[in-house]
């Protein structure tokens, strides 16, 4: 089989400057000697946002370059709308077109609920979820010109529930939403966007947590290498998703999937018939996974919309 390149296009990765290993600079290294020209994006700040593990986007663009590749840097924030502009605007003025984006920035605090404070929560869902949000935008009107885009969005197993991470695990649930949406929206534009739950050993798992047989394990099988090319193929051409979760840890790639049970229905619903019917309602024997939007145009449930005349939008 043919090896799958980039050659002629041009890709964001951001939070790519990350000390290694880290995922975004495995992403953007590989895109790089794949062929891709680059955009090494990191603000510079760390996986925590406090700068204490500082980042350094110019340094990986020395070292594509060393390697052959080319690569700029920019160090503008993705939290913001006009830091995302910015970002899309250095791969405009350096090569004069966009094909790829991978939003990998992130940040982010362990901590309850309930002791979290109302910074950290903040700065994660702006970094996180408005970052890939905003990401996006700036993206879109040019890949909708050049009827041709693909978009690639992390998000993490934290959206089903881990302990210290509920609002990291909210900003991922959203990421995904967002992309399930967009590859419903890129769909006759030429526009893919795909999503990743990575698991891998970078300075994030070593600066959250203290060293034990975990951070071992981390070591010893989760290489960044070997959730990279699972981007890469996301990011090809030739990919053939649009709108599904990819899930990439120690070599492994699966699709995540989604479904609904067929429940229990009555046209005279009541609270107690909700409730002696529960057990109906929840027989995961009975569900059926929800299509992803490449596959059929999806409801809420996956269902088949009705044919819904809108009215014309009203900007605020």
């Amino acid at each position: 089989m043919s090896e799958l390149r980039f050659d002629g296009r041009v890709a964001i990765v951001t939070g790519a400057g990350g000390q290694h290993p880290s995922l975004g600079r495995s992403h953007v290294t590989l895109l790089a000697e794949r062929g891709a020209k680059v955009v090494v994006n990191d603000l510079g700040v760390g996986p925590d946002g406090r700068g204490i593990l500082r980042a350094n986007a110019e340094q990986v663009v020395d070292e594509i370059r060393a390697a052959g590749g080319e690569a700029v840097h920019d160090q503008h924030s993705v939290a913001d709308e006009e830091g995302a502009r910015s970002v899309v605007a250095t791969a405009l003025d350096a090569w004069g077109r966009l094909d790829i984006l991978v939003n990998n920035a992130g940040v982010c605090a362990m901590a309850h609920f309930d002791e979290i404070s109302s910074t950290d929560i903040r700065q994660i869902l702006d970094v996180h979820l408005m970052g890939t949000l905003w990401m996006c935008r700036a993206a879109w009107p040019h890949l909708r010109e050049a009827t041709y885009g693909r978009i690639v969005n992390t998000t993490s197993g934290a959206m089903f529930g881990i302990e210290h991470l509920s609002i990291y695990g909210a900003a991922k649930s959203g990421i995904f939403g967002l992309t399930r949406g967009l590859a419903v929206e890129g769909a006759t534009l030429g526009i893919k966007v795909n999503a990743l739950g990575p698991a891998a050993n970078t300075t994030a798992i070593h600066h959250f947590n203290e060293a034990s047989p975990f951070t071992s394990l981390m070591e010893e099988h989760f290489p960044t290498s070997l959730v990279s090319p699972v981007v890469a193929y996301l990011a090809h051409e030739s990919c053939a998703l649009s709108g599904a979760n990819l899930e990439a840890a120690a070599g492994n790639v699966g699709l995540r999937v989604f479904g609904q049970t067929a429940g229990y229905t009555d046209a005279d619903l009541t609270v107690e018939k909700v409730r002696d019917n529960l057990s109906t309602i929840t027989d995961k024997r009975t569900a059926t996974m929800i299509p992803d939007p490449g596959e059929v145009p999806a409801g809420p449930t996956g269902a088949v919309q009705l044919g819904a005349v809108l009215k014309p939008y009203q900007p605020i």
